[in-house]
């Protein structure tokens, strides 16, 4: 493919409330076009990366990433991972996403010992300043939690890249173009509230007040966009130096 042609990313989809959302909006910006399966609907997960895509994302979900039985194509999905990476295309595992790349590549899910459920900052490790796509984000940056699981253990040769006060493990990378995320930058304040509101009970006994997560960030919103829009911009030039084009 040429310089010129369309960066494509193939988007599965686990769940009906999660979307690509903002990431899909700040893609399109810079004329990513998706290619979204749908995996949740019924839409079948490929074992391996079609050779018309540049790169792979993963999105959210509610079911846990070891539940096969809840989820059928997650088989499908850990081979797609594995596909990938081994083909050097630029992949990102968003919360779930990034749970199945962990199981797909060696390492090891859990329940966490305390869910995240609302904004948190992140704090980021010294290799972050020089990874190709986290080194555009400001140590601090809030981002959208909202998980019950975590990846407790690593891929071999995983390089971590930021944690939090309660979740050791919010995103790596493995080799140059793979990076597995524990949190949100898709959401806005709109799908955090359809997500609390779904679900108030839970995330009441889990110690969170609900209308608080909900207007915290929506008050943060802008502080959001600014960080996260870079963010989403530079995975698609990534994608656009993919080895695939």
């Amino acid at each position: 493919m040429s310089d010129s042609t369309p960066v494509r990313l193939l988007v599965v989809r686990n769940d009906p409330t999660d979307p690509p959302a903002l990431l899909g909006e700040w893609w399109q910006e810079v004329g990513v076009e998706l290619v979204e399966v749908n995996a949740d609907a019924g839409d079948a997960v490929p074992a391996t990366l079609p050779a018309d895509v540049d790169g792979l994302v993963l999105l959210g979900g509610a079911m846990a990433a070891w539940e096969d039985d809840v989820a059928p194509w997650l088989p499908d999905e850990r081979a797609l991972v594995r596909d990938a990476v081994a083909a050097g295309a630029p992949v990102l595992g968003v919360c779930l996403g990034g749970q199945v790349m962990t199981l797909a590549l060696g390492g090891e899910v859990t329940r966490a010992d305390v869910a995240e459920i609302g904004l948190v900052e992140l704090s980021l490790h010294d290799a972050a300043a020089d990874d190709p796509l986290l080194s555009v984000v400001p140590e601090g940056t809030p981002v959208g939690q909202y998980h019950i699981d975590t990846m407790r253990t690593l891929p071999d040769g995983a390089v971590l890249l930021a944690s939090s006060t309660d979740c050791a493990h919010q995103a790596y990378r493995v080799g140059d173009r793979a990076w597995a995320l524990q949190f949100h930058p898709e959401i806005d304040a709109a799908i955090m509230k359809d997500w609390v509101d779904d679900d108030r009970e839970a995330v009441h006994g889990r110690g969170f007040d609900c209308d608080a997560v909900v207007e915290d960030f929506a008050a943060r919103s802008d502080e959001l966009v600014e960080a996260w829009r870079p963010f989403a911009h530079r995975f698609a030039e990534i994608a656009r130096s993919s080895p695939r084009r």
